[in-house]
């Protein structure tokens, strides 16, 4: 069984079915309970979520409907066994008894930290495999097809930002085997999909300039400093300022070095985040 929040909502089923729940407010409220696994919701935070300041004078009585609505679902559908209770009532709400690796967002975000994790321990052939198994699980906007409260709506945000260090951390994986050319397609979509992301810019930058593609290397500076100015007013970064002079300097034997953020350093002793278990 699994909970699919990365992209449309979804529950896969243990004998390998895909269901869609088709009420807004039952997929809203698994979404929720389903990111915070284990853990008790109040009665106050559904009804928070899905009506926020303005709720009607009957909100509690349609949060009890609709988790009774969505109590039969799993059960009717045989999402799990039927031996095994997922919506439970406890105090002060409900909760969704599921484990972590059971939920792809949770799942996603162990991938993640373990990747940062193996390559600062400077093993980065680990943190591919780990970043391969984190950016295969997107398979579009986070709760794509769900009606988006507050809490649901600083869930997105956080797990999109972590797509982006996870994505930052494929581009530096890539670059420390000397991958540049193999990333030219990759970073033009980069560039395309967070066009005021200036590190990606810099990473096309370079990768260009690695390929001995200098004039689309200058071209791609002259677009990134057409784009900061008309968007932001700004100029690009010191960093990048520095790239454009030293394509401009060098000769045909340079390689320029690649403006990069590191990870941090690993911490003596430091044993690498808990994974969740393969589902």
């Amino acid at each position: 069984m699994q909970f699919n929040l990365i992209g449309p909502f979804e529950i896969t089923t243990d004998d390998g079915r895909d269901l869609a729940p088709g009420a807004p407010r039952i997929r809203q409220l698994l979404a929720l309970m389903a990111l915070q696994p284990r853990e008790p919701l109040s009665t106050g935070a559904l009804v928070q979520e899905l009506w926020g300041d303005d709720p009607p004078p009957s909100a509690l009585k349609i949060v009890h409907t609709h988790v009774s609505q969505a109590r039969r679902l799993l059960a009717d559908e045989a999402v799990t066994s039927p031996a095994r209770d997922l919506l439970l009532t406890r105090a002060p709400g409900y909760l969704l008894q599921i484990n972590d690796d059971e939920v792809d967002v949770m799942s996603f975000e162990g991938f993640v930290k373990r990747a940062q994790w193996e390559f600062a321990d400077g093993t980065p052939g680990r943190a591919a495999d780990f970043l391969t198994r984190a950016l295969g699980l997107w398979r579009g906007p986070v709760l794509g097809d769900v009606a988006a409260g507050p809490a649901l709506a600083g869930w997105s945000a956080r797990v999109e930002e972590l797509r982006i260090r996870a994505l930052e951390l494929h581009v530096e994986v890539e670059n420390h085997f000397g991958r540049h050319r193999e990333l030219l397609p990759e970073l033009r979509t980069l560039v395309n999909d967070y066009p005021l992301h200036e590190w990606f810019h810099g990473q096309l930058i370079s990768a260009l300039h690695r390929s001995g593609r200098r004039g689309e290397a200058l071209e791609a500076y002259g677009n990134l400093y057409r784009l900061l100015k008309s968007e932001l007013g700004l100029a690009p970064s010191p960093d990048v300022r520095r790239l454009q002079t030293e394509i401009l300097n060098a000769t045909g034997d340079d390689l320029t070095p690649v403006p990069r953020r590191g990870p941090a350093p690993a911490r003596p002793g430091l044993p690498p985040p808990r994974l969740p278990a393969p589902v």
